[in-house]
């Protein structure tokens, strides 16, 4: 009963993960044929109230995003659920985050800027769609399934991965999952004042969770992730490494 519990759990907290992620990129997208994306609610209130309320928003999804995913707390954490279910918690969390960003991201007034080109728009859109398109790619390189939890609640597989991984993406930027992020949150060819704010909040976030990152990194792979990080851009591609 114990291990079908396991995996029940594992499974809706991918499938929720997952959808959340995928809600948010076509939230982020300003697609005008969805009915909600990042320009779509224009009733426009208190600017200071929307203000704290994203700010809110951001500073929670950043918390859960970079402590939960330390060592010390998935150590505590697992002293009261199964280790199974620590990564598939992790990741529900995630998904439900990604649906209050889209349902609850406050408008706040101001174009910083609208790119007519209609060529620049296309270009920028193609490179939008990229990069989510890097991130998920990114995921399945380095193991998709474990990543999100499913793994490990389905065939108690919990054991990080002991090799580094150095091909296709991961020889391009040591971190094409955050690359494939930046490049959505910020190709866009109208960029409003609440986007922007969204944008600028989760570039943060990755530059202050890459910085933690790295250091779990080193203390996890060692001097093999440090000859790696010699030779390998972090986020931006053919970036000098020295």
């Amino acid at each position: 009963m114990k291990k079908l519990f396991i995996s029940l759990y594992g499974v809706i907290a991918y499938i929720i993960g997952l959808s959340g992620l995928s809600a948010f990129m076509l939230f982020m997208g300003g697609w005008e044929f969805l009915p909600i994306h990042i320009n779509s609610n224009v009733e426009v209130g208190s600017p200071s109230q929307a203000i704290i309320i994203n700010v809110l928003i951001l500073t929670l999804f950043a918390m859960h995003h970079s402590i939960t995913a330390r060592a010390s707390f998935k150590e505590k954490l697992t002293q009261y659920i199964p280790v199974e279910i620590e990564r598939s918690t992790y990741v529900l969390i995630s998904g439900l985050f990604m649906y209050i960003m889209c349902f609850y991201w406050q408008p706040v007034a101001g174009t910083v800027w609208n790119i007519e080109n209609t060529f620049l728009n296309i270009l920028l859109k193609v490179i939008h769609v990229t990069g989510w398109l890097v991130m998920v790619a990114a995921t399945f390189e380095i193991d998709h399934f474990h990543l999100m939890g499913l793994k490990q609640s389905l065939t108690t597989d919990v054991v990080e991965g002991k090799k580094l991984k150095e091909s296709f993406l991961y020889s391009i930027v040591r971190h094409p999952i955050q690359t494939g992020v930046l490049m959505g949150v910020w190709s866009t060819a109208y960029m409003s004042m609440t986007q922007l704010i969204l944008s600028i909040g989760l570039t943060f976030y990755v530059v202050v969770g890459l910085y933690f990152e790295e250091k779990s990194l080193i203390a996890h792979f060692g001097e093999t992730y440090l000859n790696y990080k010699k030779r390998v851009p972090g986020v931006i591609p053919f970036w000098p490494t020295n």
